[in-house]
């Protein structure tokens, strides 16, 4: 999800677990065998050679003394300064052992996971959307009831943010990679448009990016979005970058279409990677835009057209959400949980999603095309709660700019 180097990448300095163990240190033998310890003559005193030769093996055996243990402290100093650092990991109940292994390495893991034609279905967790009746629980109970989406759970990969939400992973899914931005906390909930979201979004570009570069396809959604059709057969076989929308206008390819990041399917070539490098770079031309303005603003440019970027924007007839529902439960494949604001909002909402769905999936075929199947949502998501949040937040902004303070929260 380019004119920036890696290192000024909120990921540039990301860490991959498991951490590397120091090894033993190993020593090489002395240059030569220690002197035989002397005997006494017959005075009871030793013979000057004697006494000399005693005096070297006492300096060489402090000397190796000295080396050993400077050499085992330093070890030791290395070993806590790469905890000090960030590179701890917790004791998960699987063991370290498992960890200290290739087998959660990126590349490993998506060709684990990958389709014959080297597609994933990627999603973020945090440790706000991981916990037991969350978000995730949700997400994948809707793979379980869908049509024809069960499968599709042995091709996806939680990408999780934090320690808590890799380690719940590793509990209810079988492919799980751990991703940790040095100096950045993103396990608690990141409101819209906060800085913390808006460092979310970019990091997730930014990886996206990554993911295309090792060759591989993904289509990426959101925890927030409810699988309920497969996907696959709705998407454009000859696009390099197609997305759900907000609002779709009815055209695929025109440029007045509201896309939404949290849907979005792209394949691997010279052109989508170039796009995403684009893509991230600008966020240094319009800083406190998400990646969604951004794009909003790229795709009028001529940037894609110059690169030879095939873009489609997905109909909310089959990828709808809150914001634009999909109307018809018999065409519907993705309903994504958009113009909603706090998690609180975003559950009450799915589960009754989700519950519509069991009772339409209950329903004799004769009923199923009744004009009288709908859902009962968005009841506690609306767009009128998050315009409310917008004008609460730009007043917040207005107040610390006239108090000559700047928000420096992460």
């Amino acid at each position: 999800m380019i004119s920036s180097s890696p290192s000024s990448s909120p990921l540039s300095s990301a860490y991959i677990f498991p951490r590397r163990r120091l090894s033993s240190p190993s020593f090489l033998p002395l240059s030569s065998p220690p002197p035989k310890p002397p005997l006494p003559s017959n005075s009871g005193e030793m013979k000057p050679d004697v006494a000399s030769n005693s005096a070297v093996y006492l300096r060489r055996v402090f000397t190796a003394i000295v080396f050993l243990s400077a050499v085992v402290l330093s070890c030791f100093v290395l070993y806590r300064a790469t905890d000090s650092v960030g590179l701890k990991m917790p004791m998960f109940s699987q063991g370290s052992s498992r960890l200290d292994s290739k087998e959660f390495r990126l590349e490993k893991v998506l060709n684990d996971a990958a389709m014959e034609d080297k597609t994933v279905i990627l999603t973020t967790l945090n440790e706000a959307w991981a916990s037991p009746n969350s978000i995730i629980d949700l997400f994948l109970e809707s793979f379980r009831f869908g049509e024809h989406t069960r499968k599709l759970l042995n091709h996806l990969v939680i990408i999780a943010l934090d320690m808590k939400a890799f380690s719940r992973c590793l509990d209810i899914h079988t492919h799980c990679f751990a991703l940790v931005t040095e100096g950045v906390d993103f396990s608690s909930e990141a409101y819209f448009m906060t800085p913390a979201y808006l460092k979310m979004m970019w990091s997730r570009i930014f990886f996206l990016q990554s993911v295309l570069e090792l060759g591989f396809n993904f289509v990426f959604t959101d925890a927030d979005v409810m699988w309920f059709r497969d996907p696959f057969p709705h998407f454009y076989f000859d696009a390099d970058f197609q997305i759900a929308c907000d609002h779709f206008s009815g055209i695929s390819d025109g440029v007045e279409n509201k896309p939404n990041g949290g849907f979005k399917f792209v394949r691997s070539n010279n052109r989508s990677i170039e796009f995403y490098k684009y893509w991230y770079s600008s966020r240094e031309k319009f800083p406190g835009l998400h990646d969604q303005d951004v794009l909003n603003i790229i795709k009028n440019g001529t940037f894609i057209q110059d690169i030879g970027l095939k873009m489609r924007f997905l109909s909310t007839a089959y990828f709808g959400g809150f914001c634009e529902p999909s109307r018809d439960l018999n065409e519907v494949c993705t309903m994504h949980a958009n113009c909603c604001f706090g998690l609180d909002s975003k559950l009450h909402d799915l589960r009754i999603l989700l519950q519509d769905w069991k009772s339409y999936m209950s329903l004799p075929p004769r009923f199923k095309g009744s004009p009288l199947v709908s859902w009962r949502v968005p009841q506690n998501c609306s767009l009128d709660a998050l315009l409310h949040f917008d004008l609460q937040s730009e007043d917040e902004k207005q107040e610390m700019d006239n108090n000559g303070k700047t928000d420096k929260r992460l």
